[in-house]
């Protein structure tokens, strides 16, 4: 019997999923998508979904009083915050979530991956990896061998993420940021487009630049703005 999917988020990297499952049934598996739910879709999201037939659920207050047991989830919300919020609802009104792994991928030996995980086309994960749950690793990412990966972590578009780092839950790592070999960086932390992580970041930090330096938000007339600290 066909596994049946609902994908949460009508978005980017929610149709970016639809990809994946329509890539998993292109390689031989059988995959029915049931549909996408989408608390607050745009109307450019929503036609995306009908040009190509993607029945629209509703939002997540429609949708969850009628889902039925049988039905698997995948959070395909780009926010790590947002993700794990909506991956808890969902859990704890007894849904359990299903991980989705494009046959273009490349997952190396001995690798752990957890529960509502997405892994996208041109992903190479090496030897002795662990994923957590609800982990995002979006196209052409690498994350080098030995690496941990909490939950809810997101990778962006060709981010590398080298060997024995560690990367603590919902951290987001921008589209192509480097993070050097043997780090750690901290939980919730976001590290920005295009920089390299050189050393140890404290969970909650934002870093940016090359090499990568803590971001602190300076406000002084009420207008916002970054600087490097």
């Amino acid at each position: 019997m066909a596994e049946r999917i609902v994908v949460i988020g009508a978005g980017g990297f929610g149709r970016e999923t639809l990809d994946v499952i329509e890539a998993i049934n292109a390689d031989g598996e059988t995959l029915h998508l049931v549909g996408v739910v989408d608390s607050g879709p745009r109307q450019i999201d929503l036609g995306r979904l009908a040009e190509r037939g993607i029945v629209y659920l509703g939002t997540e207050e429609e949708w969850l009083p009628g889902a039925s047991g049988d039905e698997r989830f995948v959070v395909a919300i780009g926010s790590p915050t947002v993700r794990e919020a909506v991956a808890r609802r969902l859990s704890d009104a007894g849904l359990r979530p299903v991980t989705l792994i494009h046959p273009r991928a490349v997952v190396g030996s001995q690798a752990r991956i957890g529960d509502g995980v997405v892994i996208t086309s041109g992903v190479q994960v090496s030897t002795n990896v662990s994923i957590g749950d609800h982990v995002h690793l979006n196209p052409a990412c690498i994350i080098g061998h030995d690496a941990t990966l909490a939950d809810f972590v997101s990778v962006n578009p060709g981010a590398i993420v080298s060997g024995n780092v560690v990367v603590e839950g919902g951290t987001l790592l921008g589209a192509g940021s480097v993070v050097l070999q043997g780090l750690t960086v901290g939980a919730g932390v976001t590290v920005g487009a295009a920089a390299c992580v050189t050393k140890d970041v404290a969970p909650g930090a934002t870093v940016v630049g090359v090499p990568a330096h803590e971001a602190v938000r300076a406000d002084p007339e009420g207008v916002p703005s970054w600087r490097l600290r």
